[in-house]
């Protein structure tokens, strides 16, 4: 691996990483500093493509951010950093700290790429899709790198670690530049992170890749990624996103039986 800072991943290390992820609350995660080289981790937040090149935004109820994964608009070394964490060498490292064996990644947006969010972006907390649509693999893993140098407690956009009933928000993690999280995506790892108050001209940056293994039999049933308000949240948005991701997700499965992906 040549971006990856490998002398974090030696057979020691990779132990204490597994234990941790398995023991830590509220669900299984783990939090890994100086991630990248120190050099590509700098090449790579002084290169990190403007939000107007991303080719997805999301304005909506519960999401306020852009997201991109058109990387031949990017520059190569986001190609190459995904190329790594897709690779073969990686994906046995991941499955060595998560003790789930067998995982991929896949060579589309919904297997690797950049998010971004300016001055109000918001994620609210939800759980993941499940299922690929067009490839009926079963989603497992997410990893976050993050790009945000110097980054301020004041600014927010921690990324927020729920309890299973969405009762209580159990850890913060952070953003700091070149600090990756890596955590189980299953039907209780609820996760987001809330409003941001930002100067002009700073952006809270991420990369992001997702893994996979085969579709198991006692996966649940497929659904898109399912929001839920705060405790905390205004009752307007309480009443709301229930009913939409409920109509959302009850659409896209019924779609879906018909073959219809999107």
């Amino acid at each position: 691996m040549k971006l990856v800072n490998s002398n974090l991943f030696n057979a020691e290390s990779i132990e204490k990483m597994r234990d941790e992820f398995n023991t830590a609350k509220p669900y299984r995660h783990l939090v890994i500093d100086n991630f990248l080289n120190a050099e590509t981790a700098e090449f790579m937040f002084n290169n990190f493509p403007k939000e107007d090149v991303f080719n997805k935004k999301y304005k909506g109820v519960n999401e306020f951010k852009a997201e991109g994964s058109n990387f031949e608009d990017f520059p190569e070394v986001f190609t190459q950093m995904r190329q790594e964490l897709h690779s073969k060498e990686w994906c046995e490292i991941m499955s060595k700290i998560t003790g789930i064996d067998a995982l991929f990644s896949v060579e589309d947006a919904l297997g690797g790429g950049l998010h971004q969010g300016g001055n109000g972006s918001f994620l609210d907390i939800h759980i993941d899709f499940n299922i690929h649509a067009d490839r009926g693999i079963h989603r497992r893993i997410n990893l976050l790198i993050f790009f945000n140098k110097d980054w301020k407690e004041e600014y927010g956009g921690h990324t927020e670690l729920w309890n299973a009933d969405m009762t209580h928000l159990d850890k913060k993690v952070f953003p700091a530049m070149n600090r990756c999280l890596i955590f189980e995506t299953n039907e209780i790892s609820y996760h987001g992170y809330d409003k941001i108050k930002l100067p002009e001209g700073i952006s809270r940056k991420s990369f992001y890749a997702y893994y996979y293994t085969e579709l198991r039999g006692d996966a649940a049933k497929y659904h898109d990624t399912v929001f839920k308000a705060r405790p905390t949240d205004s009752a307007a948005k309480k009443a709301l996103t229930p009913i939409k991701e409920g109509a959302k997700n009850f659409i896209k499965r019924q779609l879906r039986k018909m073959g219809i992906t999107f």
